[in-house]
């Protein structure tokens, strides 16, 4: 299978390749300027609180949680999510016929290997993610999975593993090894999660799930510059390689194509220095645009605070009128039960006055018509939605002055300080105590 292809590699023109050169270089350039777009993104967005997660964009940290783990299938551990493969390595030897440097044709010999995926498979389940404040739950269908590898081991067929977990069937020309190897989101694992926050169907709660509209969907077991480490690396590597690669292929086509040796130099110059200039155009670009979405998302942070302080306006009143109603209530029935039960205490039967037996069926039809008085769970219940409100506002307000931090910043390292006046950007400030425009909402439940 590999003989026949090399043998077609070994027929095309040498120029086919250098235009392919060409054509792989501009590829890596895009998608240098696609890791770029992801590392400013994951450096810009600030880390959330699972309680504090709003719909939209959102980044969390945490741990890895389920009711129901299962067990993965080779390391066989506890885990959300895993993914296993098993590869067979063949090798075999083939003869070919070329033509030497004299024109004869000769045959040769040569040994080809590599390795065969014979098995693979994948187990995944919506799970939680926990921090200091709450749970959050994760869809990872479609994510990107960046997950530790939990199993990897190379075995030949007299072990028990060969057959065991892998097919009962070998490959033609297999040299009888197999690799198995293994990656999963372990129970209580370290997460770092990037994506798109949205409502859930069976109650009103958010969850991360994947999104058309959302640039990245992430889930990972690295720490989060870990990812924006690698994402640097792949910037600057594939910016470098696709540098190379069309300098190199531009070499070839003007060499097969009788181009004139004098004016070669000036060529690859201009072949190089174009391709640099069409990387720093895209990266200008890119900058542009992030720092305008970056722009957005501060905006969206106001919104956030704002929703949030409308939530206790709308909400805090009623609740304190009804618990005023519920108190006022209850103390009239308690104060008549106090009355008839006074009565009946003080007042001897067949003298002057109310008698217990008159008194029984009020205080039987007081009970019956209010059966439980527990307006003291009420007031808990007002005093957590109002903690509950209290902190979803922190939250926010903590959100808005992290990312107006990041926007700040961006403002004044190169080369963001030099495009913002491109993208309209001024410094924003932060929210402080003293200047909050929005009042508490007054709670006065004494009597």
């Amino acid at each position: 299978m590999v003989s026949p292809v090399l043998n077609i590699l070994a027929n095309v023109p040498p120029v086919v390749f250098g235009w392919g050169g060409v054509m792989l270089a501009v590829v890596l350039i895009l998608l240098s300027l696609r890791a770029g777009k992801r590392k400013r993104l994951v450096d810009n967005i600030p880390t959330s609180k699972t309680t504090g997660v709003f719909i939209g964009f959102v980044e969390v940290k945490g741990t890895a949680e389920s009711e129901q783990p299962f067990c993965s299938y080779l390391a066989e551990t506890t885990c959300v999510w895993y993914s296993w493969k098993v590869e067979e390595r063949w090798e075999r030897t083939v003869t070919e016929r070329y033509t030497d440097s004299e024109g004869k044709s000769r045959t040769r010999t040569k040994t080809q290997s590599g390795w065969r995926t014979v098995g693979r498979g994948a187990q995944e389940q919506l799970f939680y993610l926990r921090d200091d404040c709450g749970v959050i739950r994760v869809n990872p269908d479609r994510a990107q999975i960046q997950a530790e590898t939990v199993f990897s081991r190379t075995v030949g067929r007299h072990d028990p593993l060969y057959f065991g977990k892998g097919p009962a069937d070998e490959i033609m020309d297999s040299d009888h090894r197999r690799r198995f190897t293994e990656r999963a989101i372990g129970l209580h694992a370290d997460l770092y999660v990037i994506g798109h926050a949205r409502e859930r169907d069976d109650v009103i709660a958010p969850e991360i799930a994947y999104d058309d509209t959302a640039p990245m969907f992430l889930i990972s077991t690295r720490s989060e510059k870990q990812v924006s480490r690698g994402l640097s690396w792949l910037f600057w590597g594939l910016a470098v390689l696709g540098l190379v690669l069309g300098v190199v292929g531009w070499i070839i086509t003007h060499k097969q194509m009788g181009a004139d040796p004098a004016g070669r130099i000036a060529t690859y110059g201009g072949t190089a220095l174009g391709l640099a200039g069409g990387w720093l155009v895209g990266c200008v670009w890119m900058i542009y645009n992030s720092m305008v979405g970056l722009k957005q998302r501060v905006a969206q942070a106001w919104s956030n605070v704002d929703v949030q302080l409308k939530r206790r306006a709308d909400l805090v009143p009623p609740l304190v009128a009804c618990l005023e109603g519920l108190k006022s209530h209850e103390r009239s029935v308690q104060e008549q039960v106090a009355l008839l039960r006074s009565q009946a205490a003080v007042t001897a039967p067949g003298q002057d006055g109310a008698d217990a037996r008159a008194c029984a069926p009020k205080l039987i039809a007081l009970r019956e018509s209010y059966p439980e008085l527990k307006s003291n769970q009420n007031f808990l219940k007002l005093q957590q939605a109002l903690c509950d409100t209290e902190n979803r506002i922190a939250l926010a307000r903590g959100y808005f002055n992290e990312i107006v931090e990041h926007h700040n910043i961006r403002l004044l390292i190169v080369p963001d300080r030099f495009i913002a006046a491109l993208a309209g950007l001024k410094p924003r400030d932060y929210i402080t105590a003293e200047d909050f425009e929005r009042p508490a909402v007054r709670v006065n439940l004494a009597d």
